[in-house]
């Protein structure tokens, strides 16, 4: 097992074992639904509600190390927590407490990342919609990935739609918008 793959192990353990819900975001998340590709550290969305924060930001500061010294109170404040693993891992932990944000945990999944290791990644539909939200040139290259890689219908548009729509128009940044449906129609989905 790579130490990637173990860092990511070790973060599920302990969240597991604590019974907080979670998943896998970002490089892991396009592993498995856009392509293999390198990843450097580990970002998981760890579902903390409003509020409750403290209690999670203190129980991974037990399990691993701190990558500032202030990673406690930037936690609070940024909803954030910037860990490492003893081997130097980087851990992004992002608390989240909005309601789509537990609907992304609630429908994420395991999956086999090596013999027998499998990690709770979440969907792809779900994936496209962050991707898409966060809108950079890495972000819609994987969203092309991803719409070639499900092209047969694998995919509820309908749930990215709904949910890409009103995040994009919170942001105010129609264009992101644009080039999802350039996207989505260059793929024929």
């Amino acid at each position: 097992m790579n130490k990637l793959i173990g860092a990511a192990l070790e973060v599920q353990r302990v969240l597991d074992s604590a019974g907080v819900r979670f998943c896998f975001i970002g490089g892991f998340a396009a592993q498995r639904h856009a392509e293999p590709r390198v990843t450097r550290d580990v970002d998981v969305s760890i579902l903390t509600g409003l509020g409750n924060e403290a209690a999670v930001i203190d129980l991974m500061l037990g399990a691993f190390l701190p990558r500032r010294e202030d990673a406690r109170e930037f936690a609070l404040s940024y909803r954030v927590l910037l860990l490492k693993t003893a081997g130097e891992i980087g851990i992004d932990a992002t608390l989240t407490g909005l309601d789509y944000e537990a609907e992304v945990i609630e429908r994420s999944s395991l999956f086999e990342f090596a013999a027998g290791i499998y990690l709770r990644t979440c969907s792809a539909e779900d994936l496209l919609v962050m991707k898409a939200f966060a809108g950079r040139p890495i972000d819609w290259r994987d969203v092309e990935m991803v719409l070639r890689r499900y092209r047969g219908g694998a995919l509820d548009l309908d749930y990215v739609d709904a949910r890409l729509r009103i995040l994009i128009e919170a942001k105010q940044e129609p264009e992101l918008w644009t080039e999802w449906l350039r996207l989505r129609q260059r793929h024929s989905i």
